[in-house]
């Protein structure tokens, strides 16, 4: 199979294989790659994955895209890095809340966040892909993150061989414990930095490292090359793909649909990519009808669902739900792929950077509202949520899982659809302690990490995962706090 970017206009030209899609991350153009085309997944195929372990449906999936891997190599990458000691619990357990609300928790992970799906074995991925495309050089990942992403590529490629890492995350545009998290991060080939500014600013400069062609050699004068970790990358983005297959599989285990029943999918996201994910199942074959995309105060995914037009130029928002605080979706850039093909897409994509905004025609919008729901909730509808949620339900969840929740029940009240809908739980609650406790009712009088986490032990009798009590004892590595414009620096420092 192979892949091309989304602003390649001559199909002709430029098409690469997954294991060179995954080594360089974005594609010279400064488009992401996809796959020039989308296998299929018969019904047959999803009750045979059904009898399956996680970690065997992440290999049959992920096959389907990687087909210059060895399948072999696949899979015991797929056993390395879902089996029991990366998720003591399982990967991706699917919980029923209501009768038609079943929370997919991605959790389960060694940082306690979604990212870890795919950052568990996206190194394993890019490791292979180093050896495959006869690369001699190290590579080193640029992250930009707006909380969870950071800490989960930071622990998968912690110690990797011939990988080197930097992560930026926006100053106080994280949670304390997602900061505690990277701040104390073990291993000898990692490096992080605070940046000035919001998210937007964090990605932005890493995109204007990854698209410096002066930047580019001078990393290869120095026996290194750039990419990256974030879901613009194919290796990030096709390992989310296999949740949505095992979540079907395990409803048809317990009885919960029928083979071929549609469901509902609901995504919190910022940057589009764990919705996108779904999207891409659906179109092989995933029985998925509606896809709700849920966000927050910074609702520029939920505008252009509704409206057709994407503007970034707007207030930004601070919100309880940090890692989705982005107004540039980078992933979104595949589905304008996808709906409008590439001419349009790089139009779309100039227009986004000179003047902030763009509109897709009146078709182009109907293909994707006839898929997509965009919905909304502000920080008191995430409160009340969170709070309605644990108290009448008796299910905790975090900020942006309530976001979710709150955006689904928005859609069940306006459609009445009563279709079973997997919510996306994408992080721990105990990742956000003080908001947790806050919209419970118990606003603590303290940002330690350590107290924070002892009082929503107490308050909600549940118990924090050990992964996230283990970082309190660690000693603090990186403090360091620089400006966008010395991001540069500080990746050849």
């Amino acid at each position: 199979m192979k892949y091309i970017s989304t602003r390649n206009q001559n199909p002709s030209e430029g098409l690469v294989n997954s294991a060179e899609a995954i080594k360089r991350g974005l594609a010279p153009d400064g488009g992401l790659y996809m796959p020039c085309e989308i296998p299929s997944v018969s019904l047959d195929k999803i009750k045979e994955l059904a009898s399956l372990p996680y970690e065997e449906r992440a290999a049959e999936i992920l096959s389907l895209f990687l087909t210059d891997y060895d399948k072999k190599c696949i899979e015991d990458d797929c056993r390395a890095a879902y089996g029991a000691e990366r998720f003591p619990g399982g990967a991706a357990p699917l919980v029923k809340v209501t009768d038609t609300h079943f929370s997919l928790e991605l959790w389960h992970g060694p940082t306690c966040a979604f990212k870890d799906m795919a950052l568990c074995i996206m190194p394993r991925l890019l490791s292979r892909a180093l050896e495959m495309t006869g690369e001699k050089r190290r590579a080193h990942i640029l992250v930009a993150t707006s909380g969870d992403t950071g800490k989960a590529a930071l622990e998968g490629y912690r110690d990797v061989d011939r990988i080197d890492i930097t992560v930026f995350y926006p100053q106080d545009g994280v949670s304390p414990m997602q900061k505690r998290q990277m701040a104390t991060q073990q291993g000898k080939n990692v490096k992080v930095y605070s940046v000035k500014g919001n998210f937007d600013d964090a990605q932005n400069g890493v995109k204007r490292i990854f698209s410096d062609k002066a930047l580019a050699k001078k990393a290869d004068e120095k026996g290194f090359f750039f990419s990256s970790a974030n879901s613009i990358n194919w290796g990030r983005l096709a390992p989310q793909i296999v949740y949505y297959f095992s979540a079907y599989a395990d409803m048809l285990n317990s009885g919960e649909i029928s083979l071929g029943e549609k469901i509902n999918v609901c995504v919190p996201t910022g940057n589009f990519g764990n919705i996108f994910a779904a999207y891409i199942a659906r179109k092989i074959g995933l029985p998925i009808d509606k896809m709700i995309c849920a966000s927050n105060s910074n609702r520029v995914l939920t505008d252009f669902i509704n409206t057709g037009v994407y503007d970034r130029t707007r207030e930004f928002y601070k919100t309880m739900s940090p890692s989705m605080d982005i107004l540039i979706s980078s992933n979104l850039e595949r589905l304008l792929w996808l709906a409008a093909g590439p001419t349009a897409t790089a139009e779309y994509m100039r227009a986004l950077s000179e003047n902030g905004r763009y509109e897709v025609p009146r078709d182009i919008l109907s293909k994707i509202q006839s898929v997509f729901k965009g919905y909304s909730c502000d920080e008191s509808e995430t409160e009340k949520t969170l709070r309605e949620t644990f108290n009448n339900l008796g299910y905790l969840a975090d900020t942006h899982t309530s976001v979710a929740v709150g955006c689904y029940n928005k859609y069940l009240a306006e459609t009445g659809d009563k279709t079973k809908t997997v919510v996306v739980s994408t992080a721990s609650p105990y990742k956000f302690p003080y908001d947790v406790c806050r919209s419970i009712g118990k606003a603590p009088e303290t940002d330690d990490p350590a107290l924070l986490i002892s009082t929503l032990e107490k308050l909600t009798d549940t118990k924090a995962p050990k992964s996230l009590t283990d970082t309190l004892s660690l000693p603090v590595r990186f403090t360091k706090v620089i400006s966008p414009a010395e991001m540069e620096n500080a990746v050849f420092d």
